[in-house]
């Protein structure tokens, strides 16, 4: 369901929903994205941004990912356990402490998987060269497959600063026409505990300048708009929402 939003009544803009910026653990977080996908999937739910952060912080696992180091379920930080959570899209673990997560439900997007990551890509892109970053799309490193740190190595799905670090690592699932596309930001790593999770020789710091998330979430949400040519409808999720949300957790 695409609603058209009315203030533009010449060449009304396809509207979209915002979800303000939100933090939550990880298991509730991929529920949320997955609750979106079925909805919008039925027909009751229209195209969605949203960002948020993880707490307690956690490595996700890509859907298929069935190797990971057996030491990623005794990991702690800050003396609390480090959550160990499921996404529904592919790829490698990610650690999220320090990042900011965007996540894109939407359909009706023609191409292979490479052109569509392409199309959403865009607005990722445009909102970090507004903020004074330039990005560019990874190549697929020859260890990919094996490796299990979605950060460790670039695909073309990833986007990368101009000295080659990764800043963003993306995920998708397609459910028929509908596309969830999620990614990590690497905003400010805690650099001992991303060495306890995958190793001393892993970690490369990353070079950005001091951007509050908030901002990041404002260019982007900016960016977004342009790119899409939307216009996006701020609206958290509801008391229904999150029952409905929680449920599908049980």
């Amino acid at each position: 369901m695409t609603k058209l939003c009315k203030r533009n009544l010449v060449q009304p803009k396809p509207c979209w929903r915002l979800i303000p910026l939100l933090e939550a653990s990880g298991l509730m977080q991929m529920a949320i994205d997955n609750w979106l996908v079925e909805q919008h999937q039925l027909g009751l739910h229209p195209p969605t941004l949203r960002f948020y952060t993880w707490s307690p912080v956690a490595i996700s696992l890509g859907y298929h990912q069935s190797k990971f180091p057996p030491h990623w379920q005794q990991i702690t930080w800050n003396s609390q356990p480090v959550d160990l959570v499921r996404r529904p899209t592919g790829g490698r673990g990610v650690l999220h402490q320090g990042d900011l997560t965007y996540a894109v439900v939407t359909s009706g997007l023609d191409g292979n998987r490479m052109q569509v990551y392409q199309q959403l890509c865009k607005f990722l892109i445009s909102g970090w060269q507004s903020l004074g970053v330039e990005l560019q799309y990874g190549v697929a490193g020859r260890g990919y497959i094996h490796n299990p740190n979605c950060f460790g190595t670039a695909t073309g799905a990833d986007l990368v600063l101009l000295d080659g670090n990764k800043l963003i690592g993306s995920a998708q699932l397609k459910r028929g026409q509908v596309i969830l596309q999620h990614g990590s930001m690497r905003l400010a790593p805690d650099q001992a505990l991303f060495e306890q999770v995958f190793g001393k020789e892993i970690f490369q710091p990353i070079k950005l300048p001091l951007i509050e998330p908030t901002a990041v979430v404002t260019a982007l949400t900016t960016a977004a708009s342009n790119c899409f040519n939307i216009q996006l409808e701020v609206k958290p999720l509801s008391a229904v929402e999150w029952e409905a949300i929680s449920s599908s957790l049980s």
